[in-house]
């Protein structure tokens, strides 16, 4: 311990940390500078009690429009902060542009946002990425968020159990909401091999943003078929619609 202590040191100096979004010298790794934090704007209680929609201000309803119109297949998703202008940078650099330290971050964000998803999970399973992206990413950044909440929960992440059999779209190209749910309809599968260790678990689904809930709507189908007891959803950010 006290020779890792010593090289943390040694690279601090030789490699000062930097601010993960704005890349000036921080204090500590994987952290942001207080410019960058201050544009953050992070998702409170206020919350729709299924979807995680935020409300505008403190009422007596428990669910979203939305979700009384349509009850969603998973119990509840949280994220941890909005998508907007303040975190937009920072997540297409973990997701894209090759930053997977900001797992590290991102994962104590999303542990302080859903305590109560976390107590109630048994497994975490990321949003997996076909082959072809993963094959132009090196990596599934939804699976990196995975491994560092085990790191600080405890709860055991299987990243290989669930499998996406249909392709991702174009980066960069627009969809609709309705060409998004069209587009992970039967995206996903529950391997054969994973069904048994699966079946009656609470899950807990990871991934980087909850845009239209598509994802999070397909990915909890698919487990709820494979005989999953229970599905809750946690992201990092997710679009605020006025």
């Amino acid at each position: 311990m006290a020779a890792r202590a010593f090289l943390a040191r040694v690279r601090d100096v030789v490699l000062p940390p930097q601010c993960l979004g704005c890349r000036v010298i921080v204090e500590a790794p994987d952290t942001l500078c207080g410019t960058c934090w201050a544009q953050l704007r992070m998702i409170g209680p206020a919350v729709c009690d299924a979807c995680g929609m935020p409300f505008p201000f403190e009422q007596d309803a428990i669910l979203c429009g939305a979700c009384i119109g349509r009850e969603p297949p998973f119990a509840r998703a949280r994220s941890a902060v909005a998508y907007n202008e303040g975190s937009r940078d920072v997540i297409l650099a973990f997701k894209h542009a090759d930053r997977p330290e900001a797992a590290t971050l991102f994962a104590r964000w999303m542990a302080a946002a859903a305590p109560d998803l976390l107590m109630d999970a048994e497994i975490i399973i990321p949003v997996p990425l076909d082959r072809r992206r993963l094959f132009e990413r090196r990596y599934n950044q939804a699976a990196l968020l995975a491994q560092n909440l085990m790191r600080l929960t405890g709860i055991p992440s299987r990243i290989d159990d669930v499998e996406r059999i249909k392709p991702s779209p174009p980066r960069g190209k627009r969809m609709s909401p309705t060409d998004r749910r069209r587009n992970v309809a039967g995206a996903f599968r529950v391997r054969t091999s994973a069904k048994a260790a699966l079946r009656g678990k609470n899950v807990l689904v990871v991934d980087d943003v909850y845009t239209t809930g598509a994802t999070a709507w397909a990915m909890a189908r698919c487990l709820k078929r494979a005989g999953v007891g229970a599905v809750d959803i946690l992201t990092v950010a997710r679009v605020v619609r006025d």
